[in-house]
This record gives C-alpha cells, sequence and structure tokens, in this order.
C-alpha cells in the first residue's frame, strides 16, 4: 500500500497514519520527522534543512523532495509506505509522481479525511498540554482537576499553534495548499475522501471501508 495522507491540521492524519502503519507494516512517513531525524543524525541533507529552519525559513521544495526520495528509496519502504505532509504543494506532487515513475511504482490512494473548520476549531483551541507530555482535552478529555495534569499535577496550558485565531490561519493556508492538491489527485482518480468523525475508532472504520475498496 503506497498511499498519501491530506488533511487540515487536527482532521486526525498523524492518529490514523500510526493505526494504517501498524496494520499495513508500512513506513509512516512524516516529512517534519524526516527533518529532525536527518538533523539530529547530522546528515548532509539534515545540514541543509538546518540552514533554513534555524532562519525561520521553509525549507524548499527541492530540498524536501531530495529527503522524501531518499527516505523511499530506503528498504523498509519496499512494500509501501505512509506520506504524511507530502506533497503540501502541486509541484511537490508532480515531482512525487516522478519519482515513483522512476522506481517503477505509483500511489495506490490519495486520502482526504475532510473535517469542518468548525470541528476543528473546537478540537485544537480546546486542547491542553502538560510539560510531561501529557495531553488533555477541555470537552473530550478533561483532567480531574481543572488545569492540573493528573499524572504529575503540573499546569496545563495551552500552545500557540491550539489558540483560535491561530487555528484558524493555519486553516486558510492549509485551505489554499490542499484545495489544488485534492483537484490534482481527484483528476488521476487517486483521491479518497472520508469524514473525520468525532471518535477515531469510527474515523479509523471509515478509512479501513475506503481503502478496502482501493
Amino acid at each position: 500500500m503506497r498511499l498519501v495522507l491530506l488533511g487540515a491540521p487536527g482532521a486526525g492524519k498523524g492518529t490514523q497514519a500510526v493505526i494504517l502503519s501498524e496494520k499495513y507494516n508500512i513506513p509512516h512517513i512524516s516529512t517534519g520527522d524526516i527533518f529532525r531525524s536527518n538533523i539530529k543524525n547530522n546528515t548532509e541533507l539534515g545540514k541543509k534543512a538546518k540552514e533554513y529552519i534555524d532562519k525561520g525559513l521553509l525549507v524548499p521544495d527541492e530540498l524536501t523532495i531530495d529527503i522524501v526520495k531518499d527516505r523511499i528509496n530506503k528498504p523498509d519502504c519496499s512494500d509501501g509506505f505512509i506520506l504524511d505532509g507530502f506533497p503540501r504543494t502541486i509541484f511537490q506532487a508532480q515531482e512525487l509522481d516522478k519519482i515513483l515513475e522512476g522506481m517503477g511504482i505509483e500511489l495506490d490512494c490519495v486520502l482526504n479525511i475532510d473535517v469542518s473548520d468548525e470541528k476543528i476549531i473546537k478540537r485544537l483551541s480546546g486542547r491542553r498540554v502538560c510539560q510531561c507530555g501529557k495531553t488533555y482535552h477541555i470537552l473530550n478529555n478533561p483532567p480531574k482537576k481543572e488545569g492540573i495534569c493528573d499524572s504529575c499535577n503540573g499546569e496545563l496550558f495551552q500552545r500557540e499553534d491550539d489558540r483560535e485565531e491561530t487555528v484558524i490561519q493555519r486553516l486558510e493556508t492549509c485551505h489554499k495548499q490542499t484545495e489544488p492538491l485534492i483537484e490534482y489527485y481527484e483528476k488521476s482518480g487517486k483521491l479518497v475522501t472520508v469524514e473525520g468523525r468525532e471518535s477515531i475508532d469510527d474515523t479509523t472504520k471509515e478509512v479501513l471501508d475506503a481503502l478496502n475498496g482501493v
């Protein structure tokens, strides 16, 4: 199974990617994780990426594409992979097609997890985190004592990324990027859209039902 996951921040891409990775025994490839791994291991690609990241700049398409190409050529991707966070642009999608064509393979499916902006804003703006790494939600998964972590009694806080105004900005950016990609993959016949449900299990069922038809 060679799969690309699309969806807004908070749609549940990462969660579903982990579940699918275990089910199909294929690697979950997140470009963010790849950058961090290459930087940590001080590879040539990592050094180049770090130069941009340290300056607060986006890593250029060409470098991102090189990193993804390097990763999907690894032996553990021979039976498939799940790409999460890539491609983000039409150019990246076209380059991915060229890479796969050169390897004599193609994508099986592009899975778009669709969740309304209203639901995502509620999901993300209600999230609270603790320094110990535990995550809560003020409605769906509240701590026993308001504002205090169940595990370490630390004070919970809201990440800057989860503030409502930031979430709205992130969604606007995402729509601008993702909508052309959805159209691109629709034309190729690879796109499957599922509704992201409130429950992780319900979303997983939608996803697996969709993939069974691929």
